[in-house]
């Protein structure tokens, strides 16, 4: 078993790649410090959205990220309110990038 990073410092370190990518991005919910799960919200600013969030790919064991959501903003916030709901230590980070750029494919966002 490998040791996990914190949300709290993985979130942080996240938010520094994409500002060095010159890529808008906010935390819009703050969860639990230590072991909240974190949602990604893609906003291509044409009134569309993604959601991602990390989950287990069940052939490999690895951890990937996944569309929970997409299509129209309001209904990919309405996804957002639903999840939070169900768990109160839940992260959303908010990005802003008209080409839909992420960097969540990049090397060490799965862990």
């Amino acid at each position: 078993m490998s040791a996990r990073l914190t949300a709290d410092f993985w979130v942080h370190a996240y938010i520094a790649r994409l500002q060095a990518a010159h890529i808008p991005a906010y935390v819009v919910v703050r969860g639990d410090a230590t072991a909240g799960a974190v949602l990604v919200k893609l906003c291509t600013l044409d009134g569309k959205a993604r959601l991602f969030q990390r989950s287990f790919d069940l052939m490999s064991g690895a951890r990937v990220w996944v569309v929970l959501s997409e299509g129209e903003e309001g209904a990919v916030d309405t996804a957002i309110d639903r999840q939070c709901g169900m768990d109160p230590d839940l992260w959303v980070i908010e990005i802003e990038s008209r080409d839909g750029r992420t960097l969540l494919e990049e090397d060490g966002l799965s862990d």
